[in-house]
């Protein structure tokens, strides 16, 4: 074994003991790691495998065919300037500024600073515009949002977990002997934590005991209010004065936020939820499994939500990489640490 694959697998193996303490912290307290590096780590090796985990050679200052720093610089600001354009088409647009630099070369400057695919370009600029603030270009806009449709709803103020919920009513299907199944979902628009609770109606009430037994005591126990949740304007959410669902939030200092009157979905947050949650875990139930009650259904989607918010990473927009619980814990212990 060579030392790059060496050191390549030690660095797997903090990601790996991550995983099984379920505490990132204490994984990089362990292994000598500092969070900043295990995060890096661990969006290289989803983004290339355990080959993203190794260092490459440092190429020598005084080799004859180096591309000149300057040129490099130019090379990573087009491709993140035009993040959809292939390698050929970067040649020729510098190629226009006199600059000649083969696509071949292009190819391997960019997959040495990690910026070779569309995804690996994806991530970056999200990053940026999360951290740095970047203003973006409308041809970077419409392609981090093919790549990822939550970030159409960016304009959507939330600069913490808890600040803004999303909530929707989803027709699951029917169970025999039992009929109509909704699940009424919850979605976190700073970093997509989700909540769910199956129930046969549609009706105010149902729609009120998902926010009132799962969302709301799970932001009290880390010390987060929830200060808005946005709907669509469904009878559950909406109606004369008195409305059960309205009137809940009233009492515990919610604001409600509707979507437009003409719109018939709430935002790409609960949206892409829906789907996730249809393909990954009812399609998926429904052919292994025969349901004879909504208890039973609940159940194994319980599960498929720990593992959807505790141990399956999200890419991109608020999380980049980190699982949705691990962006709202972090949120929280900086918040303590404020205080303190």
């Amino acid at each position: 074994m060579d030392a790059a694959t060496k050191i390549a697998k030690q660095r797997l193996s903090v990601l790996e003991l991550a995983e099984i303490l379920g505490n990132v912290s204490e994984a990089c307290r362990r292994r000598g790691m500092t969070r900043t590096q295990f995060y890096e780590y661990k969006r290289r090796f989803q983004t290339h495998g355990l080959e993203g985990l190794k260092d490459l050679p440092p190429i020598p200052k005084s080799h004859p065919q180096t591309t000149p720093p300057e040129v490099v610089r130019k090379i990573l600001e087009l491709a993140l300037k035009h993040p959809a354009w292939g390698c050929n088409r970067l040649e020729h647009l510098l190629k226009a500024e006199g600059v000649s630099v083969s696509s071949v070369t292009i190819q391997k400057i960019l997959n040495e600073h990690e910026l070779g695919t569309r995804h690996a370009r994806w991530l970056a600029l999200e990053q940026q515009y999360a951290e740095k603030g970047i203003r973006l270009t409308k041809e970077q806009v419409a392609f981090i949002e093919k790549q990822n449709p939550c970030f159409r709803e960016r304009h959507v103020e939330s600069s913490r977990p808890g600040e803004l919920l999303s909530q929707d009513t989803f027709y699951v299907g029917r169970l025999k002997g039992v009929g109509k199944v909704y699940l009424h979902a919850v979605v976190d628009t700073y970093g997509s934590y989700a909540f769910g609770f199956l129930h046969t109606s549609k009706q105010p009430e149902a729609a009120v005991s998902v926010l009132h037994n799962d969302a709301l005591p799970f932001y009290a126990a880390h010390g987060l209010k929830v200060e808005a949740v946005l709907t669509d304007n469904g009878t559950e959410f909406c109606g004369v004065e008195g409305h059960p669902y309205e009137t809940y939030l009233d009492l515990n200092d919610i604001e409600h936020r509707r979507t437009k009157v003409k719109s018939p979905q709430t935002n790409s947050f609960v949206e892409r939820f829906n789907r996730t949650v249809l393909e990954e875990f009812f399609r998926v139930k429904f052919r292994e499994k025969f349901y004879e009650d909504v208890p039973s259904l609940q159940k194994d989607l319980d599960e498929w939500l720990h593992f959807y918010n505790h141990d399956r990473p999200h890419l991109g927009y608020r999380n980049q990489g980190r699982t949705p619980y691990e962006t709202v814990a972090q949120f929280a212990r900086k918040s303590v640490r404020k205080e303190g």
